[in-house]
């Protein structure tokens, strides 16, 4: 029997009674991840093999990819009815929670060791790329908590982020990326023809400086400069300033060459699975001409994956289509689409295919020209590539028709409102108290807000979406 689709496009579940999470205690296998520093320091302690201080790499590079091969795939989805009473389940915010702490006792004892045990270079580097891994798998535990609206968990992602000096990423991810994805303006939106090799500079350089901006656009709607520590962009990196400082002033400044090692190799992971989520997608433009503007993410916008183990350690990462659409929701209820595009096997299988540029291409290629119906011309791609990438995989002969598609969310504002909703998440922004955060004090009205403002929350709908609150469902 065919599973029906709900109107999201989501594989439906028939009945609720009898559904549990069948995963539920299997997300503590992400808890091997922050492990594998005593994992590698105890396997080598106790039989004096190097091979124990490799453990890192040979997890994310050989461990999981097999592994995804032999347990397959999982594209089960909770029902809706569901989706608060797992979201409101505090058990799985604490698996989340109990990654920092040990990630950190492991960095610190790793560190420690790098600087006084007597070992070979070799022997600190493999311990250095096993934090490096760590702390990569780290980024994306940041990644869950900086989507949430609870402060705690928004300080907490700073802090996940601090070992590897990225802390950017929490603004830059949250404000930009999820602002810009799938387009060519972001700078973490990898294009068609585009290497991994050609891509990491862009997008480290890129988000760097796209996190600054938003800050200081932030700042600037509060007539004041961005130097302040509630910039989020100073202030994560100075919990990093901190650390780093700290376990150099204790244990000398030979283990700073270790500390850079370890934080290039960790947001390096950030940066390949960012290079393998949107490859060659794009957004359509859609209103009238003169104030046209990106469709809204569609799960068609991201490659997803099934693979289980993959997505137990990465908490469900690669269901990237739902995250992208609800940026807020937790992963334990992120959601599989049918229409989304599927990776060739999960992240950590894809990541060794993206490492080969000639295979990358060979499997890839191919299958974003299949998912834009043989024309790449709809594709992000790569630019000065289109006209060899047309050569290989003609377009059809039929032109074009550049009719802009109608951009159906907009709303306009013709008399004052006092409060609007974001339609997406539920964030309000009330008149009378304004944001402050956002730069805008109490009493600012909307129609003072610029259209390009998003939901400071979700930031995925802009001004012009929002949905003005005599009208919106309470």
């Amino acid at each position: 029997m065919t599973t029906p689709l709900d109107p999201t496009g989501t594989v439906a579940v028939e009945s609720t009674e009898d559904w549990r999470d069948k995963k539920r205690y299997l997300w503590l296998m992400g808890l091997v991840v922050p492990s594998l520093a005593f994992i590698a320091i105890g396997g080598h302690h106790w039989t004096g093999a190097s091979i124990f201080l490799w453990a890192g790499p040979l997890l994310v590079f050989a461990v999981i990819p097999l592994l995804d091969l032999i347990a397959g795939l999982d594209g089960s989805n909770p029902p809706d009815e569901l989706i608060e009473e797992l979201e409101n389940d505090r058990y799985y915010r604490w698996v989340i929670f109990m990654y920092l702490p040990l990630q950190y006792v492991g960095f610190v004892l790793g560190i420690y060791l790098i600087a006084t045990a007597d070992w070979s270079v070799i022997d600190k580097v493999a311990l250095a790329l096993t934090l490096g891994c760590i702390g990569g798998i780290g980024i994306n535990t940041a990644h869950e908590l900086g989507h949430k609206r609870e402060s705690v968990e928004r300080w907490l992602s700073k802090v996940a982020l601090a070992q590897s000096f990225y802390g950017h990423f929490y603004i830059e991810h949250n404000r930009g990326h999820h602002v810009r994805v799938a387009t060519p303006e972001d700078p973490a939106s990898s294009r068609l023809g585009e290497t991994f090799y050609r891509f990491w500079p862009r997008t480290v350089l890129g988000s760097l400086k796209s996190s600054w901006e938003v800050e200081a656009k932030r700042y600037r709607r509060k007539d004041t400069h961005p130097f302040h520590f509630g910039n989020d962009v100073l202030n994560a990196w100075l919990m990093s300033v901190v650390l780093w400082g700290a376990l150099v002033a204790w244990l000398g400044v030979g283990v700073l060459p270790y500390l850079i090692l370890q934080a290039v190799v960790g947001f390096t992971l950030l940066e390949i699975v960012n290079y393998l989520e949107h490859y060659g997608m794009l957004r359509q433009k859609v209103g009238a001409e003169g104030r046209q503007r990106y469709e809204r993410v569609a799960p068609r916008h991201s490659w997803n994956s099934n693979n289980i183990v993959t997505n137990v350690f990465l908490y469900h990462l690669q269901r990237h289509s739902d995250h992208h659409a609800n940026p807020t929701r937790r992963y334990q209820t992120l959601r599989d689409y049918e229409e989304s595009p599927v990776l060739p096997t999960g992240y950590a299988g894809s990541i060794l295919l993206a490492l080969v540029p000639p295979l990358w291409r060979k499997v890839m290629d191919p299958k974003v020209v299949a998912h834009f119906d043989g024309d790449i011309r709809l594709a992000n791609v790569q630019p000065g590539k289109l006209e060899k990438l047309l050569k290989k995989y003609p377009a059809p002969v039929e032109e074009v028709v550049e009719q802009p598609l109608v951009d159906a969310t907009r709303h306009e504002f013709d008399d004052e409102v006092l409060a609007a909703r974001c339609p997406g998440c539920g964030y309000t922004y009330d008149v009378r108290s304004g944001d402050e955060a956002e730069g805008f004090a109490a009493g600012t009205a909307w129609r003072e807000i610029p259209d390009d403002w998003c939901c400071p929350d979700c930031g995925v709908r802009e001004k012009v979406d929002f949905v003005p609150l005599s009208d919106a469902v309470a």
